[in-house]
């Protein structure tokens, strides 16, 4: 049975004592309004907001928070002393990511293929290899208001967003929290999405939006976590997405109007909910979310 919200009544949203959920909002492809969706439930429902989408985050733009705090993100990696190098290319052998690489001047390390896995500190007999921090990003700690906000920024170059999007994770706390994912099924999007209680898939009626949403689907099944799913630029009652969630008996959490407006507001740099006709919306949405995350 599909669960359509968006003329639903309204309530005042009391997140206090409603116990501590997780929601992660993803997307199986950029666009969708994902960070819409997530800045906007954030600000109604007055919970925390993390902005795991570190490759490209956005989310600060519409809450525009007070920064208070900033926290480098390293990693380690391997710095080779030449001197106690026995040239055995242990380190190179057990290095599965060819982060290492033995030459005719010893050991050389390609440091953005490092995976700070330790193996080859651990291995090496001479006490060769001693682990260095490099800096590959960021996490902006601060508040809109009463809501706590995160942001992690991935430097440019680099190659893998996982170690920041796990100290991301790690400052959750048993606080409401809204996790604004990256979009596509990537392991960035599993890390993320990892201990959730709830997902939010948002989506568009259009072929590729269709396309992509499959594949979202079959990853939180997968991970097994419950969800709904969002549909944006609504025109009608009835598109290929709503079909497609009938088919599969997949609820329908909301649903976000084609609108002029809301494009004008995006383009400001502004929260839909200041509006008072997508304020409701919202509402009516988050309410609905906490009695589906309660009942999962």
């Amino acid at each position: 049975m599909i669960n359509l919200v968006l003329h639903m009544p309204v309530w005042e949203i009391e997140t206090e004592g409603a116990g501590r959920m997780q929601v992660a909002v993803l997307s199986g492809k950029g666009g969708t309004g994902k960070t819409t969706v997530s800045t906007n439930l954030a600000k109604i429902m007055g919970c925390r907001y993390v902005d795991c989408d570190v490759e490209e985050p956005n989310g600060f733009i519409f809450l525009k928070p007070k920064i208070e705090e900033t926290r480098e993100v390293y990693i380690l990696v391997p710095s080779i002393d030449k001197e106690k190098c026995s040239d055995c290319k242990k380190c190179v052998d057990i290095c599965q990511f060819n982060a290492l690489v033995h030459t005719k001047q010893g050991v050389m390390l390609f440091e953005k293929l490092c995976h700070g896995c330790g193996a080859c500190t651990l291995i090496c007999q001479t006490k060769a290899i001693i682990e260095a921090r490099r800096r590959i990003g960021k996490i902006d700690i601060g508040k809109h208001g009463d809501i706590e906000c995160l942001s992690g920024t991935l430097n440019i170059g680099e190659p893998m967003a996982g170690p920041v999007i796990s100290q991301l994770k790690n400052l959750i706390d048993d606080k409401t929290t809204i996790v604004d994912c990256s979009p596509g099924s990537s392991c960035n999007v599993v890390k993320a999405v990892q201990g959730a209680d709830y997902a939010i898939l948002v989506t568009e009626p259009t072929a590729f939006g269709l396309h992509d949403l499959k594949i979202a689907v079959e990853l939180v099944k997968k991970i097994n976590i419950p969800f709904s799913i969002i549909i944006n630029r609504v025109t009608g009652d009835e598109n290929l997405i709503t079909r497609y969630c009938y088919e599969k008996n997949i609820p329908i959490l909301g649903l976000i109007p084609y609108d002029k407006k809301i494009a004008i507001f995006y383009s400001e740099g502004k929260l839909l909910v200041e509006d008072e006709t997508y304020k409701n919306i919202f509402k009516s949405i988050a309410r609905t979310l906490m009695e589906a995350v309660q009942c999962s």
